[in-house]
């Protein structure tokens, strides 16, 4: 069974800097993707990013353009997540998600449908 398991959340203050990785134990292949989500109390899962794991191309919200990067180890079967300047309005619980098998069409990366697996979430609060 596909395992996504996610590390890094906590508490950091304005201004700061959180690395989240996500490692999965799925085989991947140029056709997989994975993605990062976050979901705020009373809020929809939102689209955060996402990464093409052939070519390593990323994708990222508006409101995280610039602050946010996406990177993948192809030995350890990790995404990472860095996220630069966090603003209060980031916290969150942040999940990773990963389809694997089958290539999600560009116009639909940011659904989260489209991502088969997902990672247990790990809590991100920006706060003085």
């Amino acid at each position: 069974q596909v395992q996504l398991v996610e590390s890094g959340g906590g508490l950091v203050q304005p201004g700061g800097s959180l690395r989240l990785s996500c490692e999965t134990s799925a085989t991947t292949s140029s056709s997989s993707t994975m993605g990062w989500f976050r979901q705020a109390p009373g809020k929809e899962r939102e689209f955060v990013g996402a990464i093409r794991w052939g070519g390593g191309h990323t994708y990222f919200s508006d409101s995280v353009k610039g602050r946010f990067s996406i990177s993948r180890d192809n030995a350890k079967s990790t995404v990472y997540l860095q996220m630069n300047s966090l603003k209060p309005e980031d916290t969150a619980v942040y999940y990773c998600a990963g389809r694997f098998s089958t290539r999600i069409i560009l116009s639909a990366i940011r659904d989260p449908a489209q991502y088969t697996y997902w990672g247990q979430g790990t809590q991100v609060t920006v706060s003085s």
